[in-house]
């Protein structure tokens, strides 16, 4: 059964909570997530600020719509050289 998913602000939240001082478990009972999670988003997003997240989150989804733009034009491109070795 997959668990609720957490957007990157209220991860960031809960670890800059955590790096005020109040105990890990805590943070994670109110949360309701393991103390592993915790630290997996510890890994992920570290000192990372709740705006950098938003910006990192913003290029890596320009990042795929680019992929996807280029996949498609190198497509276009097999396919009219195709087409134009069976002109000739």
């Amino acid at each position: 059964m997959k668990g609720k998913r957490h957007t990157t602000e209220e991860k960031i939240r809960a670890l800059r909570e955590a790096d005020g001082g109040k105990p890990i478990r805590e943070v994670c009972q109110e949360r309701n997530i393991s103390e592993a999670t915790y630290h997996r988003w510890r890994q992920q997003f570290g000192l990372m600020g709740v705006d950098e997240a938003k910006r990192l989150k913003e290029l890596e989804r320009e990042n795929s719509e680019l992929k996807k733009m280029l996949a498609e034009s190198l497509l276009k491109n097999r396919v009219l050289e195709a087409v134009c070795e069976k002109k000739l």
